[in-house]
């Protein structure tokens, strides 16, 4: 999130596009199955397509060119993300491949050009409001790298996240958490802490949930009553839905109500 991490992160946008173009680049497997729902490889491809495009017109709407993308609320993301994903699969692979490539060199050369006091202003995102430049490659990396697993769990290949790209999501996802908490009112609050066990981002958080949503907040975690430890890879993972992970000490109730507290993007 600091401008100082810029160079770092595009080249990890770049490292997981290069692994992602290489993954479907086997016309066989355009239609394969993957670990993202009932999603096939192609639909992965129209996904980042129609997210990609989205993102030039956020972009260009702060600039002061046209409008900003249609505001939909995040709850509504997954139907809607499938409904983009899928408008794209009558594109024959090399032709939905070459555009992606063009869209993705196009996207990465706006966020090159961003300047120090560039990377916190704000850009119109379709499903999460005003946004700041910074989260958009960080978006890039979580599709790049979580769908390439997907394809490698739909396809049967060997899977994980590579160390640098999960690393660099750790932050990303506890963001994600606090946006996607499933609170309400008759609620009873809970407090837990949360280990990332190793890599660049390790140490300890302590999240709050209450009526008003989900707080985290850096600090040690002993006296609670319930911590769950991941690592980076797994993290990513459980957070984005894609496997339910994590090695929980102490109150196993408030874990699981914890770890189910979350509606799914």
């Amino acid at each position: 999130m600091d401008y100082s991490s810029k160079a770092n992160l595009l080249d990890a946008v770049e490292r997981e596009s290069a692994g992602m173009l290489a993954l479907t680049a086997d016309p066989s497997s355009w239609t394969a199955p993957t670990g993202a729902g009932d999603w096939e490889v192609r639909d992965v491809v129209g996904h980042l397509l129609d997210t990609t495009e989205t993102y030039f017109v956020g972009f260009d709407a702060a600039r002061g060119k046209g409008d900003p993308p249609p505001s939909v609320p995040l709850r509504e993301m997954a139907v809607h993300a499938d409904r983009g994903a899928r408008q794209f699969r009558d594109l024959a692979p090399g032709e939905a491949r070459e555009r992606l490539s063009s869209d993705l060199a196009r996207m990465l050369a706006i966020e090159e050009a961003l300047l120090e006091d560039d990377w916190a202003q704000p850009v119109p995102h379709k499903y999460m409001g005003s946004l700041p430049a910074f989260f958009y490659p960080a978006f890039q990396l979580v599709d790049y790298a979580v769908h390439s697993w997907d394809i490698r769990e739909g396809t049967g290949s060997p899977h994980g996240l590579d160390a640098r790209s999960a690393d660099l999501l750790v932050p990303l996802c506890f963001v994600l958490w606090t946006a996607t908490a499933v609170v309400a009112p008759k609620d009873p609050p809970l407090e837990v802490g949360v280990r990332i066990v190793s890599g660049e981002n390790a140490g300890e958080t302590r999240i709050g949930v209450g009526p008003d949503g989900l707080v985290c907040a850096a600090g040690p975690v002993a006296d609670l009553p319930v911590v769950i430890d991941f690592d980076p890879g797994s993290f990513v993972l459980t957070a984005y839905g894609r496997t339910n992970a994590g090695t929980i000490h102490g109150d196993r109730d408030l874990a699981d109500r914890f770890l189910a507290g979350f509606f799914r993007i």
